[in-house]
């Protein structure tokens, strides 16, 4: 695929405090820029919640309360982080989590479109047992070499995986009209509209 006809692009995580609903405690948002990862230009957020991170929360991405005590509140990244996602796409793993949270916390942000990869492989592999993350990592094993070093389930791994993934499942369409009919869920922003009837009026 070309991806000079990709529009701007960002792959989202988000990663919470385990309370329902969550309070954010991570963001990453990472440009994919001429068919690769711009990690150079990426945004990455630490959150101190309102309320405090759970056990099972700090279990799965390390990110306790005390690690947190010093970040800001997201009062004051709301406005950074808003502006930086702009109007552009963005792609996430089983996105409609990502998407729900970011929209909560940002009620007047809404993304040009919504790239779900988990919808993604679904479409290209047809026969996979399951689609998690780890699960799609271990089948497509894409190069992670160059991802940040803080290990899965950390924002900033979770979405260098995920636009690794999404690259490699971009090889198998030939343009980006075919990519989003294939990974865009109905109901969210870029969902392609479906055919008209021409006998109805």
């Amino acid at each position: 695929m070309n991806h000079d006809s990709w529009p701007s692009l960002l792959v989202v995580d988000v990663e919470g405090n385990g309370t329902t609903p969550p309070d954010l405690v991570e963001i990453a948002a990472l440009p994919i820029r001429t068919g690769r990862p711009h990690t150079a230009t990426a945004g990455a957020w630490l959150i101190r919640p309102e309320r405090p991170v759970t056990a099972r929360a700090a279990g799965i991405h390390g990110l306790t309360n005390e690690a947190l005590a010093g970040q800001p509140a997201w009062a004051e990244l709301a406005e950074p982080v808003r502006a930086f996602l702009g109007q552009h796409w963005i792609c996430a793993h089983h996105a409609h989590v990502d998407y729900r949270e970011l929209r909560r916390h940002l009620p007047t942000w809404e993304p040009a479109g919504v790239i779900d990869t988990l919808r993604l492989a679904k479409a290209t592999y047809k026969d996979l047992p399951k689609y998690t993350l780890d699960a799609l990592l271990k089948h497509v094993q894409p190069d992670l070499s160059q991802a940040p070093r803080v290990g899965r389930h950390r924002a900033t791994y979770d979405a260098y995986a995920t636009a690794q993934l999404l690259l490699a499942m971009a090889e198998h369409y030939d343009t980006w009209d075919q990519l989003v009919a294939a990974a865009v869920p109905p109901g969210l922003p870029g969902a392609p509209e479906p055919d008209k009837d021409p006998t109805l009026w």
